[in-house]
């Protein structure tokens, strides 16, 4: 809990394309981004900003894109 009595858990998203159980859910955690499997959700991978932005830059430019 923060000051005040605030809790300070993500807020996790999803795609909302997603339509089952087994998603990718991203979320903001202080200075970093988190990404866990909504169907394993105690398992969580996080990136720092800079990192999560060369990622994000990457995705935007297709350059993941299968060819």
């Amino acid at each position: 809990m923060g000051q005040n009595g605030a809790s300070h858990a993500p807020t996790w998203r999803r795609s909302s394309r997603c339509d089952s159980h087994h998603c990718v859910e991203v979320a903001r955690v202080q200075d970093a981004a988190a990404v866990r499997d909504s169907a394993n959700p105690h398992q969580v991978l996080r990136f720092s900003a800079p990192a999560w932005r060369r990622f994000l830059a990457a995705l935007q430019s297709g350059r993941f894109d299968p060819r």
